[in-house]
């Protein structure tokens, strides 16, 4: 059984296919630029492929194309793609879980465009371009935000007038569902139990944090949006709600480009000048002053949520790191583990320093919490949840 997941963007389509009974990725790949000049796929095994694709509906011909192509194709007949597993960003309260694909649920998927304005349009273009090239094929949406549900009230709630959210909807959220999801999963055959008190940092140029009881999540650091919680690539993460009204008063820019900026030119971009964490790491490695601000303010954060989610769990059990950051920076990790002793971690900091995008243990036999790297399969999760649901 062959499972393609898809993501589609606003002028993008992600793509993977996914042999379910190994759980392996056989292919994948992205459409980029469609709808402008110069259009193009890159496939995994093969040179890039230029072709016309003004619409998401052309570029899932051209892939399905490529997969059942003679020399690079991994397919040979439509039939062997036994569903499709759409990632969707926004399920607002709508959709607590994946659910099947029917006109009904698009329409209740653009009802949350709102929330979501820059994702959830583009992935119900991509759901209707793969209805109309693999109409008899069942699908699946796959949200962001449905692993979050299970938040009780006084964590997602906000200390606004109850109207704004009984007419609004004005509540946290959290994001990257499907990673925390995949993590938790295997944190707890990990620890070889289900009553797991765990928190997971999804570290990368996005971050969040989850806590996760019994494999349920209580609570989140993102919240509406991505913007709050962390401090981010270039999003700035928390700060005084009244900080909006200020800079623009002080820069004379309207809301809108204030919120642009706190999410584009702010966070390590904004303290150290620079975006990609390898990069900042290395000019703090040269003595840059901003370089180790912007590091030693992120990790400050991150133990200060872990802190906190110890708390509202009354314990923890295990520490996962995941995503680019989590799994690859060791510096970052370091830091963090370096500040959680007061929770009996005890980390083998030179076995930190060895390993990345592996599955590992970093704290030593004694330590009474456990803490390891787990890389994310964002994708096999959108599989495995679409699986469930056709099966």
């Amino acid at each position: 059984m062959k499972i393609l997941v898809v993501n589609a963007g606003s002028s993008s389509l992600k793509y993977q296919l996914i042999d379910m009974t190994s759980e392996k990725m056989i292919a994948k790949g992205n459409c980029e630029r469609i709808g402008e000049s110069g259009s193009l796929l890159e496939h995994s095994g093969g040179d890039d492929i230029f072709a016309p694709m003004p619409t998401h509906t052309e570029a899932v011909k051209v892939v399905l194309d490529t997969l059942l192509d003679k020399k690079i194709g991994v397919i040979k007949s439509l039939k062997e793609i036994c569903a499709v597993g759409h990632r969707v960003v926004h399920s607002g309260e709508t959709f607590t879980e994946s659910v099947k694909i029917t006109p009904k649920v698009i329409d209740q998927i653009a009802e949350n465009n709102d929330m979501a304005p820059l994702h959830n349009p583009a992935n119900i273009l991509g759901i209707k371009a793969c209805l109309a090239v693999m109409p008899k094929t069942p699908m699946v949406a796959v949200f962001d935000t449905a692993f979050h549900s299970t938040m009780p009230q006084k964590a997602y709630m906000y200390a606004l007038p109850y109207e704004v959210y009984t007419q609004h909807k004005v509540r946290k959220y959290g994001f990257h569902g499907t990673s925390h999801m995949f993590v938790a999963s295997e944190a707890a055959k990990l620890m070889g139990r289900e009553d797991l008190k765990l928190v997971i940092c999804h570290l990368g140029n996005g971050a969040s944090i989850s806590a996760v009881n019994a494999g349920k999540c209580i609570d989140t650091t993102m919240g509406l949006t991505p913007l709050q919680g962390l401090m981010m690539g270039t999003r700035s993460g928390d700060v005084d709600p009244a900080v909006v009204e200020y800079l623009g008063n002080k820069l004379n820019m309207n809301v809108s480009e204030v919120t642009n900026y706190l999410n584009k030119k702010s966070g390590m971009l904004g303290i150290s000048g620079l975006n990609d964490f390898r990069d900042v790491c290395d000019a703090m490695d040269k003595g840059d002053e901003r370089a180790k601000l912007a590091i030693d303010m992120f990790c400050y954060r991150v133990i200060k949520y872990i802190g906190a989610y110890a708390a509202a769990m009354n314990g923890i059990d295990c520490i996962a790191f995941t995503a680019g950051i989590g799994e690859n920076t060791y510096r970052v990790r370091d830091f963090v583990l370096s500040g959680l002793s007061f929770l009996g971690v005890d980390f083998d900091r030179e076995k930190n320093y060895k390993v990345r995008r592996v599955v590992a243990e970093l704290t030593k036999p004694n330590s009474k919490v456990k803490a390891f790297i787990i890389p994310t399969n964002e994708e096999l999760v959108i599989a495995r949840e679409t699986n469930r649901l056709v099966k």
